[in-house]
């Protein structure tokens, strides 16, 4: 039987990377998107094919819509060239970038990137790509956990991700007629080089955040990937329009 195929944006490192490697594990090909880091993408392309998958990338900057007709073309490419497919089974829409900014020092550029990155670029990533998804095919929404609980500097990033966990709601209900499902997965502090790597490289806030976390520690890629996996899967054949937080229970 021939492997399913899973599209993971922003897949060349962090939670993208894992989230890769665990698709993989559970039998899916991966077609994975990097925006720079083309030699990090080819190293996570070896490591699926060692897993005895197959795995293709392909550059792609989600924060903005101009090359995504492009993209889809070469989507569309590499899944009769490569996989000998017309069709995903699975978009993980995980692409995105950190930032820490107070509310009043928020300049109208930031928040344009902020909206473009983590909103409009999924939003119209996954309309453009809903042709070319089977029916009965998983979404997967990257939120926060700072939809949630609040901190200082992340405004606009909070924000967006409350609108992607609100965007996952209509989307599981327009797309429920072919039976797509559409979930949003909210991570914890997590130890990447997400925002700096802040999270992993001070000690003092590592600390807080364990502090504050109920099961005593951040997050590691590890904790995301395996979660974002088992809601492309059949194993959450029932899970539809949910906001997933995985934080191991950060300020409950």
């Amino acid at each position: 039987m021939a492997s399913k195929i899973a599209l993971v944006t922003g897949a060349s490192r962090g939670l993208g990377k894992d989230s890769a490697l665990q698709l993989a594990k559970k039998g899916f090909d991966i077609i994975l998107t990097y925006q720079t880091k083309k030699e990090a993408a080819d190293e996570v392309l070896k490591e699926i094919e060692t897993l005895g998958q197959k795995a293709f990338a392909l550059p792609l900057d989600i924060s903005t819509t101009t090359g995504f007709d492009q993209f889809v073309t070469e989507v569309k490419d590499v899944l009769d060239t490569q996989f000998a497919s017309a069709k995903l089974d699975a978009l993980v829409n995980n692409a995105g970038i950190g930032i820490n900014e107070s509310f009043e020092t928020t300049t109208e550029e930031i928040l344009d990137a902020m909206t473009n990155i983590h909103f409009k670029g999924p939003y119209f990533l996954t309309q453009k790509l809903l042709p070319l998804l089977n029916d009965g095919s998983s979404v997967v929404n990257t939120s926060s956990g700072l939809a949630r609980f609040s901190m200082p500097g992340y405004s606009a990033y909070g924000a967006m991700k409350a609108a992607i966990d609100s965007l996952s709601r209509y989307q599981a209900l327009e797309f429920g007629a072919r039976k797509i499902r559409v979930n949003s997965i909210a991570p914890g502090a997590i130890e990447t080089d997400f925002g700096g790597g802040v999270v992993r490289d001070i000690s003092d806030l590592n600390k807080h955040l364990a502090s504050e976390t109920a099961l005593g520690r951040v997050g590691l890629p590890d904790d995301i990937g395996s979660v974002v996996a088992f809601l492309c899967s059949d194993d959450s054949k029932w899970i539809n329009g949910q906001r997933v937080e995985v934080s191991g229970g950060f300020k409950l």
